[in-house]
């Protein structure tokens, strides 16, 4: 008997301990329906046991529930009401993921339970909580993307540009979008000191989604990428400023009842910004009065009128003005045993000014949708932008090389001049130009009836046609002056020439049409949870009588029995960039009306892993790898000088690029997430009708080559976003930006055909960091009621060191030209080390 009780209650031990084992995985986010704010301390149980767990302060929770039984997941906190969603039978180890957005217990707004187990839509989604700390010179959103995005760099713009590449492309191939409202930016700027603000306004963002490529075709007619951001929906009362030596910031938002109907109700979100780098200019080598000045005002409201109908009003007014008054520079360059020296005497100034306008105006009608499964929306928007160039600037120079012997008594003095002259630049440019568009878009949920009730499937139908006016008003008026050693270039016996002349006057008056449709299949069972979309695009211009029409597909796949939780995304389509002014626009100066767009397939496929790491405390952890190949055609060559793009205007080229991107993020400390980017890139064209040539140094002979780097060509990127706090203090946190890319290419100044972009600039690399201490929290109140801070409900005083290492990354090259016909290409670098404070009030 006691043998036998024995082997009993053994068994009974062994098969509870078994029992334990076989779990499944509920996780997820609970989220505020209205502002998309995190909550926390929400409770989360499988209704009818004792298996719980709360949210922690992202609103991110992780419960454990037994596997093969179906249940009921219940969300609940003091305050808002309670939502619950079924739950069907999970195999041992499946993970489910359950995003809640609940509403206040006062609110006629239903719970939104949104079930899910893969990446939507194939983009990166991220809360730009963490983003608003992260040290950056530029004060713009997009600024931070080579930081978190697949494939993302800020080419040769650095660190005073928010300008960005991504997989191969230039800075024109990149859609973003605020609230369905595609956003435009000035056309003319020529480097990153004149670079303003861009429209996303950090202050008023809920959340951004970024597709690096292979996007869907309800995103518009662009080659690179898609930024996608959503404005916040404030239900209450709340406030910011913020402060630095590059400017400050302020916002306020809030909501307030408008009608004796309980669903009227008004929201508002107002920001406005002010940004300055006069302190980081002073850095650079050109030594001058720098007077930059950039500043916006932007608004989002929205009216509900009734249950169902919602009118939106977006605007913005955004100013920038440049103005430098060069006085002297001095640039050494070169190697041990060769160095040359660049001193410039200047006369004259430059004076820029860029003025942007965008207004619109949205109305959704979205009605129950249990009952009425669709949503339909109109908008209409107005683009202008007011830009002018205006600078004469004469630069008296001496390019002599120094003397490189450490024991020489003339170690570092100019030894031999081998260059002397002047270089005046005349520029008076003016450029006026309007983008305005209606749309209609809408979509309709069908939902797939099954008897096997493990199994769900519905199609997504979405679909949008839009009507677009251009008109471009652009005077051209620039003339450029070479002189070397008292000879005008390109030098003549019988007269004076200037070096380039560009005077012209361009108007333009066209319309586009666009439209998509596109379905979503979803399908859901025990074994698998699929998303399959296929859609079309199509679009015309009447300008250069070109039909558009462009196939995309993507694939989503998440296999529910395996151990790991891994999606795959596969996505293949045609991309086609119908040009815009600048592209049509010859280096003579005359528009190219017969201009076709640039054409491309891409075709990527990655996966999404995501797992937890750690014994005591398991952390969150998301690997994101994608592979893709995109070939080119139709393509318009140009050159990058800063972040001025140089288009041929012509058709003629082709290529491709290709690569891998990997990142890598989550809580390598607790309640702070970073990132980790690694990204190699191969990008190649060849110019029609051109047989490219390459020399390799000290081989006189040149070798024929089928391709060449394109001119955002850089093998490899590499940066990552860290964060850290004091031990048992979170209240001490370090942020840290690290940054290396390889060399991007260039060619030389008038003869970069054959031997084109055989040079390369030397690598990229960066290192910013700040350190920010919490001075107050609303937490304190009871125990510092006489606090100076208690007013505000969070203030945060961050410490940052641009450039740390101090390191000398160029932007572009000077070239200075000699009787002899002899170039020399001296750098122009980017800002050195600079330390900034910082204050950020939450009221």
């Amino acid at each position: 008997m006691k043998k036998t009780f024995t082997l009993i209650l053994a068994l009974g031990v062994a098969f509870n301990l078994w029992a334990q084992k076989e779990e499944a995985f509920i996780f997820g986010k609970v989220t505020d329906v209205l502002t998309g704010e995190p909550i926390d301390f929400v409770t989360v149980y499988l209704k009818g046991t004792n298996r719980a767990t709360e949210t922690d302060g992202k609103g991110e929770y992780v419960l454990r529930i037994p596997a093969y039984d179906r249940g009921t997941i219940v969300f609940s906190r003091i305050g808002y009401k309670e939502a619950s969603a079924r739950v069907n039978p999970l195999s041992t180890g499946a993970r489910r993921k359950i995003d809640v957005q609940l509403s206040s217990s006062e609110s006629n707004i239903e719970v939104v339970v949104t079930e899910s187990r893969i990446q939507e839509e194939g983009m990166i989604r991220e809360d730009v909580t963490d983003l608003k700390l992260l040290p950056t010179t530029t004060g713009n959103l997009e600024s931070v993307l080579p930081h978190i995005a697949l494939g993302t760099s800020s080419g040769t713009g650095g660190e005073l540009s928010s300008q960005y590449n991504v997989r191969g492309g230039n800075y024109d191939e990149n859609l973003v979008y605020v609230n369905d409202f595609e956003i435009y930016r000035p056309q003319l700027i020529r480097a990153g000191q004149q670079e303003g603000l861009t429209f996303p306004n950090i202050d008023l963002i809920r959340d951004l989604s970024f597709s690096s490529g292979g996007f869907q075709a309800k995103y518009g007619d662009k080659l690179s990428s898609v930024l996608d951001i959503k404005y916040k929906r404030p239900d209450s009362l709340r406030a910011s400023v913020g402060a630095s030596f590059l400017g400050g910031s302020a916002h306020i938002e809030g909501s307030f009842q408008a009608g004796k109907d309980r669903f009227q109700k008004v929201r508002y979100l107002v920001g406005a910004r002010y940004k300055t780098t006069r302190y980081l200019l002073g850095t650079l080598d050109i030594e001058g009065e720098y007077v930059p000045n950039f500043s916006d005002i932007q608004a989002y409201i929205t009216y509900d009128i009734n249950r169902n109908w919602q009118l939106g009003l977006l605007g913005n007014f955004n100013r920038s003005v440049y103005n430098f008054t060069p006085s002297s520079r001095s640039t050494a360059v070169g190697l041990v045993d060769f160095a040359l020296n660049l001193f410039t005497v200047f006369d004259g100034q430059e004076i820029d000014d860029f003025t942007t306008y965008m207004g619109g105006v949205s109305m959704t009608y979205l009605p129950d949708r249990e009952r009425n499964p669709y949503y339909l929306k109109f908008l209409a928007s107005s683009y202008q932008s007011n830009e002018n160039e205006r600078f004469d600037i004469i630069g008296n120079y001496l390019l002599g090389q120094l003397e490189s012997g450490l024991g020489s008594d003339d170690f570092g003095e100019v030894v031999s001049v081998l260059g002397t002259g002047t270089q005046q630049q005349f520029v008076r440019n003016y450029l006026t130009s309007n983008v305005s568009n209606v749309e209609h878009k809408g979509g309709i949920e069908l939902q797939i009836d099954h008897d096997d009730l493990d199994k769900s499937s519905s199609h997504f139908l979405q679909w949008s046609v839009k009507y677009q006016r251009e008109t471009i008003d652009d005077q051209l008026n620039e003339w450029e002056r070479l002189d070397s050693a008292g000879y005008s270039l390109s030098y003549d016996t019988t007269e004076v020439l200037i070096w380039s002349v560009l005077k012209t006057r361009n108007e333009l008056a066209s319309n586009r049409f666009m439209a998509y449709f596109q379905d979503t299949y979803t399908l859901q069972d025990s074994i698998r949870e699929m998303k399959l979309t296929a859609g079309v695009r199509a679009a015309y211009w009447d300008l250069n009588k070109e039909l558009l029409v462009t196939p995309r597909v993507q694939l989503l796949y998440k296999p529910l029995k395996w151990d790991k939780d891994i999606s795959f995304r596969f996505a293949t389509g045609m991309y086609f960039q119908s040009p815009f002014y600048r592209e049509l626009r010859r280096p003579d100066g005359i528009v190219n009306r017969d201009l076709q767009s640039q054409k491309s397939i891409h075709i990527v496929g990655g996966l999404t892993w995501d797992f937890y790491a750690g014994k005591r405390n398991p952390k969150k952890f998301r690997l994101i790898a994608e592979a893709y190949y995109k070939y080119l055609w139709d393509l318009v060559s140009y050159d990058i000088e800063n972040v001025r793009i140089r288009y041929s205007g012509e058709n003629d080229a082709r290529g491709y690029v290709m690569g891998l991107d990997m990142r890598f993020n989550g809580e390598f400390v607790p309640g702070a997430e970073s990132w980790i980017n690694i990204s190699f890139l191969r990008a190649r064209e060849s110019l029609d009708g051109v047989q490219h040539l390459k020399r390799d140094i000290g081989d006189p002979e040149a070798t024929e080559v089928s391709d060449v780097p394109r001119p955002t060509d850089q093998f490899l990127t590499f940066s990552t976003f860290f964060q850290d706090y004091l031990p048992k203090n979170d209240n001490i946190k370090m942020h840290l930006n690290f940054t290396v890319g390889t060399g991007l290419p260039y060619g030389l100044l008038g003869n970069n055909r054959i031997f084109r972009n055989t040079y390369r600039f030397n690598a990229y690399h960066r290192v910013d960091i700040g350190f920010a201490i919490q001075l107050w929290e609303s937490d304190r109140r009871a125990r510092k009621p006489r606090h100076p801070l208690r007013f505000t409900e969070s203030t945060w005083l961050s410490l940052e060191v641009f450039n740390l290492m101090k390191v000398a990354n160029v932007a572009s090259n000077t070239w200075i030209k000699t009787i002899f016909n002899t170039q020399y290409a001296i750098p122009n670098f980017l800002t050195g080390r600079r330390i900034n404070l910082r204050l950020k009030m939450d009221f």
